[in-house]
Formats: C-alpha cells, structure tokens, sequence
C-alpha cells in the first residue's frame, strides 16, 4: 500500500480495492471480527464475526459512494488541495475550452442537417463535452482507446478535424472507413483510436485484452475504455472486468452515467449504488467523479492511469454527468423526461458554462472572444458540410475489400449484383 499511496492522495476517501493481491483490508469498519483473516480460498482475508448482517451499501451508515469535485457549478475552485495538481497551463485552459465550443458547434450544426435530411443519423455529444475532454488530456497519445458512440470530444481533442468528422458522417471517399459505417462511427489508427461498433458493450472485453497485453509486455501505457451506464448492464462489461481483474490488465474502465440508457432512466436500470459498486464487487480500484468538472475528470483520470501502470491492474471511474441531448436522431427525449428537468441541466448544471465561468473570473475569457469564437466555428463547419454533401463517395469495389486477400465469389456476386442495381436507378444514386 505505500507503494500506490503516492498517486492516490487525494482520492483516498473514493478509492476502494479488493481481491487478495490488492486488497484494502476494510472488514473491521463493517464488522465484529473476532479472528485473524479464516483463510478460505474464495475471500482469502475474510474473518470470521458473531454479527448476523447484510449489506445492500459500501459504507456502514448505508450512504452512495461519494462524488469527487474540484470545481463548483458557479466555476469556483472548491477543492484547493486537489487544484494544486492541476498542471494546466494557461494555453491549455483556453484551447480545452475553444474544443468544447467547436464540439458544440458540430453537433447543433449536424443535428440540424439531420433533421434536414442532408446526413442519415447523428449523435450529439451535449452535457458531456467536461468529462470527454478532461479525460482525454491526462492521457497518454499512445494509450489506446476504445470507445462506445458518445465520445466526439475525446477524439477532436487528440487531433481528429472537423473535416474527419464530416467525411466520416457523409461517408465521401475521404473517410478512413470508406462509406462503411454508419455516422458517428469514428476510428483512427494514428490517434490510436479503435473503430466505433454499433452493438452495445463489445468494446469492454476488447478492451480488457488490450489491456492485458500492455501489462504482460511490460508497457507503461493503458488501454482506456469509454461507456455507459446501460452498456454496464451488459454481460460484455461483467466478463470483461473480472478478466481484468483476474490476469491484472492495465485498463481504464470509463462509465459516462448520464442518467438514460436511451429512454430507460437509472432508478428502472439499477437498484444497487451506481456502477462503481460494479467495480469494487470485482476487486478493481473505483471512484465516482463529477464529470461536468473538467478539473475532477482531468485529475481522476490522471491518477487512475498512474495507479494502473504502477499496480499493472485495472481502475474503474464512474463518470456522473447528464445527457443533455436526445439519445440520437432515431430518439425524442421529450417522451419520457420532462422540460424542466432537461432546462436545469442545460443551464444551471451546463459543464461548458461552468467551465466558462472560471475562465471569465480569472480573466482568460471575455464576451467578445465568445462571439468571435463561436461565429468562426459555425463558419467553418458550415463550409465543410457544404463541401462534403457534395463530395464523391467511395469507388462500389471498396464494398468487399480489405477482409480477404482474395475476394470469394460469394461477394463478387453480390458487389455484382449492387452494381446491377445502380445502373438500373440511376436517379436514386445520382451524386454518389
């Protein structure tokens, strides 16, 4: 324990560990013990008690896992020891917050052209822009990520252009998935981003194997896996952390717990105390942050990929924040949630405003750099939705390359057949 307690000084009230390798010994603060540890081999450090008791919390007085902050909604620093840690520049701060607008802007202005007809479908990323980019920055380029679908703002900030992001939701012959994909399924092999897939939570085990296998190379890096809290309903996400736990995989687990697994809320998803209890009931070093401060998902993060490069294990963090947007294009949040609640989050609980707000009071931002900023951004993005609505699309041959070395009659057939199918209605495909 001495050896980790110097990359988790601050967030030693949030951290819990199991398993006998790496195991707080906690069974006194819940219990009578009235021996040393019984020594069975499936809780190896358990005593044994006269207490007849069961427990449905972590904490003794039945009280939820707390929420580690830095920055108050009004963008006061209200926990100054932990700020100390903070090594931001100046330049950092401004351009953190100069993706977050640019993040902003893309999803009002490819929300809008959904709605318009112009792209097939879309994803917003509002309410979470803190957590994605506070996170993002304490990572390492050459750790790997593997996200779920609600992560724009991880990969703009490790470099992705908006020109990226276009190509890919228009699928033109410049997206690096070559029409493949639906939009929003990004992927960079040089940002060491893996490819968004569709179904729910196959990214989880992935993840955990990417993780092992920087731990058995001796690798001072972390595989980082991002989703939500209805992805941790999953059976993916329970195999993967306890194979992360088992073989001691140095994985970042990253819950986003926006409050709605599309229109399923949390109280009907759960009763147990969010997803971080997930974590510690498999032996994995766990915290709950407050993911619209940028400052706490920055820090948390931090010394979440310290702990698991020193420890050569997996930590979990449980992200709490809140989709302020409809879950896609395909969804209406309007159903099942009401106006005033998603009003208050937007406003008063907004991660960009209260970022704002702390820049405004130290003087690193003014309203004329707002307007500017943002009337630049919609300029920008509006420039390259018109050039790439219009753009050519991938050659019909990139439909069955790149999976064998010979493409099998099978798909020659069927390439054929689309090919027939074109040329049959070309008004249909007219432009593409």
């Amino acid at each position: 324990m001495q050896r980790l307690g110097k990359t988790t000084n601050i967030l030693i009230n949030s951290i819990a560990r199991g398993s006998a390798k790496r195991a707080f010994s906690s069974s006194s603060k819940f219990f009578t013990a009235t021996s040393e540890p019984c020594g069975y081999p499936g809780a190896v450090n358990a005593t044994l008690t006269h207490d007849l008791k069961f427990r449905s919390s972590m904490n003794e007085d039945g009280t939820p896992f707390p929420i580690f902050n830095i920055m108050s909604k009004d963008g006061e620093i209200v926990n100054e020891k932990a700020f100390k840690e903070i090594d931001y520049t100046n330049e950092d701060l401004v351009n953190m917050y100069k993706t977050m607008i640019r993040l902003e802007t893309m999803d009002d202005i490819l929300y809008n052209a959904q709605r318009q007809g112009r792209v097939s479908f879309y994803m917003t990323n509002y309410g979470e822009e803190a957590l994605q980019i506070g996170s993002a920055s304490a990572l390492s380029r050459d750790d790997t990520i593997f996200a779920q679908y609600r992560e724009a703002g991880v990969l703009m900030h490790r470099g992705f252009t908006l020109d990226n992001f276009l190509n890919q939701c228009f699928s033109t012959i410049e997206d690096f998935g070559k029409g493949r994909q639906m939009p929003v399924h990004y992927g960079s092999k040089e940002l060491n981003f893996q490819t968004i897939s569709s179904p729910l939570a196959t990214q989880i085990p992935q993840a955990a194997g990417a993780g092992y296998v920087y731990r058995i190379q001796g690798k001072e890096n972390v595989c980082v896996c991002y989703f939500g809290e209805g992805a941790a309903s999953e059976g993916d996400f329970h195999a993967a952390l306890n194979f992360a736990s088992t073989l001691n995989c140095q994985t970042i687990f990253i819950c986003r717990n926006n409050g709605y697994a599309i229109s399923t809320p949390t109280r009907d998803q759960y009763h147990g105390d969010g997803i971080v209890a997930r974590g510690i009931g498999y032996g994995i070093p766990s915290i709950r942050v407050d993911g619209n401060d940028l400052f706490a998902s920055y820090l948390a993060t931090k010394k979440a990929r310290q702990l698991s490069i020193e420890s050569k294990g997996p930590v979990l963090i449980e992200f709490m924040t809140y989709r302020a947007g409809h879950h896609s294009t395909s969804d209406d949040a309007s159903r099942y949630r009401s106006n005033e609640e998603l009003s208050k989050w937007r406003n008063e609980q907004n991660p960009i405003i209260r970022f704002r707000k702390y820049l405004e009071k130290n003087q690193l931002w003014n309203e004329e750099m707002e307007k500017t900023e943002r009337d630049t951004n919609r300029k920008t993005v509006l420039s390259l939705l018109a050039k790439v609505e219009h753009a050519p699309k991938p050659h019909l041959d990139e439909l069955v390359l790149d999976v064998f070395d010979q493409v099998p009659q099978h798909l020659q057939h069927q390439r054929e057949w689309t090919e027939n199918i074109v040329k049959k209605y070309p008004e249909a495909f007219e432009g593409h």
